[in-house]
């Protein structure tokens, strides 16, 4: 397994061996002495799957403490343009973004650590996306930003009128507007 830092400190790109042979693949997705010794010691509380059409939007979310959530997140089948926006207030990278394509191709996943916003675009359709969680969800808790804010500037890969968005998506206040908790 190899494990990467992105342009973002502890956003990490991790990329499993994966092994082919006439029957498919094998991989390991999660191997906890790895993810320690490379940084990310975590416990994992919770596991959760979306499936999702071509076009849909799912973010910029994320958690306030004391139910801040650090992620592992990768695609099982399709193919997403997956986003994470650095929130924490004194980082030289705050409102920066890292977009990685994580597929069921190239099987790579990525590490958002609390004090980030996530989202992605799907770029397929029937694309399954999971992910593990280090803390509980809590709805009082949620934070969010508007998946389109011009001062973000993402290219998500899918035109605004293309987008699916959820009512509550589609509410979330502007960048400018947000007031970080982090």
């Amino acid at each position: 397994m190899k494990i990467t830092e992105s342009s973002i400190e502890g956003l990490l790109i991790i990329e499993p061996r994966v092994f082919n042979d006439g029957r498919g693949y094998f991989y390991e997705s999660y191997n906890k002495k790895t993810f320690t010794a490379s940084g990310i010691s975590v416990d994992f509380v919770q596991d959760n799957q979306s499936f999702s059409h071509k076009g849909a939007v799912r973010g910029l979310h994320g958690q306030a403490n004391p139910f801040a959530q650090g992620k592992l997140v990768r695609v099982i089948n399709g193919r997403v343009l997956d986003v994470a926006v650095d929130i924490r207030k004194g980082s030289s990278t705050y409102g920066k973004q890292v977009s990685i394509e994580l597929s069921g191709d190239n099987k790579l996943l990525l590490w958002i650590p609390a004090g980030f916003l996530h989202g992605f675009a799907t770029l397929e359709d029937n694309t399954i996306f999971t992910y593990k969680v280090n803390n509980y969800y809590d709805k009082a808790s949620e934070i969010g930003v508007k998946w389109n804010d011009p001062t973000l500037d993402i290219d998500w890969g899918i035109a605004p009128g293309d987008a699916l968005l959820s009512p509550k998506d589609e509410l979330l206040p502007a960048f400018n507007e947000f007031v970080s908790p982090f």
